[in-house]
C-alpha cells in the first residue's frame, strides 16, 4: 500500500485556528489515497470550522469538504486518474481535503471527464449540484422539452441552461435583463429574451414545458403565463424579489406543478457528482474564480463571508510555502 507525505492545514478550535502540519497517510480497504491539487472554500466548511455541526470531528482535524486531485492509490480507481473528492462524510465526519495528500472513502472519489480544468470543477460543484437538482431532479426536464432558464447570465442560471442542454431539450430559452451583457450565453441557450427594469418579460418569450426561476419577484409571473398546461415552474431563487403573484385561473385551469428547491432538504445520492460533471463539462462555463494559496485559507474564508455570492473561492494545495 502506498503511502505519502505532505502538508495539511489543522483546526485546533472553534473559528480559523488553522495551523500546517506534515502529515503521512495510506489508504486501507475501501478507502483511495489522493494528492489533492485544489480544495473547495465552501459554506459548509465555515459551519464546520465554527462547530456548529454535532456529528464533525473534534480538533484537532482536517477540514475541506470538497476538492480536486489524482489518484495515488487505490483499489478501485488507477494510479493517476483525475478526480474530484466529495461526500462520504469527507471534511464533517472524516478528514478532509486541505492538504497535499487526502484519504478519502472510495465512494466520495468521482472521475473528472476528459478535459475539464480540476479547479474549475471544484469551483462549480456547488452550484452546479444546485443546477442538476432544479433541472433533473425537480424540474424532470427530459428530451425535446423547451426549457426557460431566468437569470441566465448568472453562474446557477448558466449551469442549470448547461444540465438543460445536456437532458435532452430541445430549446433553452434564456432570460436576460434589459442592458446587460449576455456574451456569457454563447453557445449555452437557442434564444435570448429581455426582462425590463420592472421585471415585465419580453412578448417575444414562446410556450415552455419548464421554466428553471432563479430570481423570483415579477419575473415568476410573467414566466408563468408561459408554461404550457402540465408544466412546471421551478422556483430556484428570489433576487429579484422574495414575493410574486400566481394567477391561480392560469395555475389551475393549465395544470401547473410550481416546484420549490431545497438543497439543505436534498440528498445527493450515489451516482450524482459524476452525472454532474457529465453534464457541464461540454459547456466550459468559466466561474469568477479566487485562486488563493493553501497557507491563505483565513483570508480565503474572509472573502467567502464578505465576497459576492457569484465569487468561488478556492485554496491551491501545492503552494504550501
Amino acid at each position: 500500500m502506498s503511502t505519502r507525505r505532505g502538508f495539511a492545514l489543522r483546526c485546533y478550535g472553534p473559528g480559523q485556528q488553522l495551523k500546517a502540519e506534515e502529515v503521512e497517510l495510506s489508504a486501507g480497504p475501501g478507502e483511495t489515497l489522493v494528492e489533492m491539487q485544489y480544495a473547495a472554500v465552501t459554506q459548509l466548511d465555515r459551519t464546520v470550522l465554527a462547530g456548529k455541526l454535532a456529528q464533525q470531528m473534534q480538533p484537532p482535524y482536517v477540514p475541506g469538504s470538497e476538492g480536486a486531485g489524482v489518484v495515488v492509490s487505490s483499489a478501485t480507481y488507477a494510479p493517476g486518474t483525475p478526480v474530484v473528492v466529495r461526500g462520504g462524510g469527507v471534511g464533517v465526519s472524516r478528514p478532509g481535503t486541505w492538504g497535499q495528500v487526502a484519504v478519502v472513502p472510495d465512494g466520495s472519489v468521482h472521475v473528472l471527464p476528459d478535459g475539464m480544468d480540476p479547479a474549475a470543477a471544484v469551483a462549480l460543484l456547488a452550484p452546479a449540484l444546485t443546477a442538476h437538482t432544479a433541472v433533473r431532479r425537480v424540474g424532470q426536464v427530459v428530451e425535446n422539452e423547451t426549457v426557460v432558464v431566468t437569470g441566465a447570465t448568472g453562474l446557477v442560471g448558466r449551469l442549470c441552461a448547461a444540465v438543460a442542454r445536456s437532458a435532452g431539450a430541445l430549446k433553452v430559452i434564456g432570460l436576460a435583463r434589459a442592458g446587460e451583457s449576455v456574451a456569457v450565453l454563447d453557445g449555452l441557450v437557442d434564444q435570448i429574451v429581455r426582462v425590463d427594469e420592472l421585471g415585465q418579460v419580453g412578448r417575444e418569450l414562446p410556450w415552455c414545458n419548464a421554466a428553471i426561476d432563479t430570481v423570483g419577484g415579477p419575473v415568476t409571473s410573467g414566466v408563468m403565463s408561459h408554461i404550457t398546461p402540465g408544466g412546471r415552474l421551478v422556483a430556484l431563487g428570489y433576487t429579484a424579489g422574495e414575493f410574486a403573484t400566481l394567477d391561480l385561473h392560469q395555475l389551475i385551469g393549465r395544470d401547473l406543478r410550481v416546484l420549490p428547491v431545497n438543497m439543505q432538504r436534498t440528498t445527493i445520492e450515489p451516482g450524482t457528482v459524476a452525472q454532474v460533471l457529465a453534464d457541464i463539462a461540454p459547456a466550459q462555463v468559466r466561474p469568477d474564480l479566487e485562486v488563493l494559496p493553501a497557507l491563505q485559507a483565513e483570508d480565503a474564508l474572509d472573502l467567502l463571508a464578505g465576497g459576492a455570492s457569484e465569487r468561488r473561492v478556492i485554496l491551491d494545495l501545492s503552494r504550501f510555502g
